[in-house]
């Protein structure tokens, strides 16, 4: 497409805002790891290994796409456009396995906690889970676009084009398309599913085990039984006078215990929890935060993923008639800027990054 210099200009500034969001973001989620160790988790270094992948998309992949897309020309010879190539299609596949990774990292915290903290200190686990995502991701489509052109062989295709060898052909792009984003939507689909109905079921739970305080408004006699106790009793009694029992007084402390009341208040239709039960509804709260979180990151790769691949697979099956190459322009640019948003997410549903965060910035500013 021919774009006029004011377009080229508004292009440029706007493309350009996203390429520095990217870099500056994921390099300050990369410092907040060296600035906290608090953060060097299981579940924080898999944000790490995210926000890799959107670095690289934003220091490398997508300032080439600029020049590419402006000029449209590539300029840069066959060898560094197939480096770019491999990068493009590896660092987005990537990100989009790594959402999964921690999809699952939160569904086991959520759902299987007792199994997850015996996890917490196999750091051989973590760094194999990383690497897995690496290597299926390069798997998927490096040999694809070094060796396609030599058994299939070379298409017809301007000097100035940098595209994949099977750029056009469809059944590879509905193949990898289920790699890339189908199961990966179905998994993390099943994950967020599955903690939800977790946290709703014990939801139900807590509600089962309120306990309601009195609702008289009269006075009623409490019937006293005694614990062996080294501590000083306190009662309240008819007198108003705070009387103290010890095992020196026991004489005054039955006097106490026949005259006791409970006085039920006003507010006597609220309920009292157990300190288990405490302990379980701060658990609960956690999980929702967690929850909230993931669910945040996870609509936000939809929305990013799902219009390019939809839009290739229509546009592939049609050779490309159907529909205008500039909307495959839009579509490939909403996946750079997925690796944009991740850092904003980070801090604004993880209070640890937060902190890290502010701690950066006032040190530098």
């Amino acid at each position: 497409i021919q774009f006029s210099d004011t377009v080229k200009l508004m292009i440029i500034l706007l493309i350009s805002s996203i390429i520095v969001f990217t870099v500056f973001g994921n390099i300050l989620v990369m410092l907040a790891f060296i600035v906290d160790k608090r953060l060097h988790t299981q579940s924080n270094f898999f944000l790490l290994n995210l926000a890799i992948c959107d670095f690289i998309i934003g220091v490398f992949v997508s300032p080439l796409y600029v020049h590419y897309l402006v000029t449209g020309k590539w300029v840069f010879g066959s060898y560094l456009c197939k480096l770019w190539l491999i990068c493009d299609y590896t660092m987005c596949t990537a990100s989009a396995l790594n959402v999964v990774l921690i999809s699952y990292d939160r569904f086991l915290s959520v759902t299987k906690a007792v199994l997850y903290r015996s996890l917490q200190n196999k750091h051989r686990q973590t760094v194999i889970r990383m690497a897995t995502v690496w290597v299926m991701s390069s798997l998927l489509y490096s040999p694809a676009i070094m060796f396609w052109e030599s058994v299939f062989g070379k298409k017809d295709k301007d000097d100035g084009m940098c595209q994949a060898g099977f750029f056009d052909t469809w059944y590879f792009h509905l193949i990898t398309s289920c790699f890339d984003f189908v199961l990966p939507l179905i998994s993390i689909s099943f994950f967020n599913l599955t903690i939800y109905w977790n946290i709703s079921k014990r939801n139900r739970k807590r509600r089962q085990l309120y306990v309601p305080r009195p609702s008289a408004t009269k006075e009623q006699h409490a019937k006293p039984f005694i614990i062996a106790t080294d501590l000083v009793l306190y009662s309240r009694c008819k007198n108003g006078q705070k009387k103290t029992a010890a095992s020196n007084q026991k004489k005054n402390l039955q006097q106490c215990l026949q005259t006791c009341k409970i006085v039920s208040s006003a507010s006597s239709q609220e309920k009292v929890l157990p300190y288990n039960l405490n302990v379980h509804c701060y658990k609960l709260s956690r999980d929702k935060k967690v929850a909230k979180s993931l669910a945040v990151l996870v609509s936000v790769f939809f929305i990013c993923w799902a219009p390019y691949t939809f839009l290739v697979s229509i546009r592939t099956a049609c050779r490309g008639y159907c529909i205008a190459s500039y909307w495959f322009d839009v579509t490939v640019w909403m996946l750079y800027l997925n690796s944009a948003i991740n850092p904003i997410l980070y801090p604004l549903c993880h209070k640890s990054f937060r902190k890290a965060f502010t701690i950066i910035l006032h040190m530098h500013f």
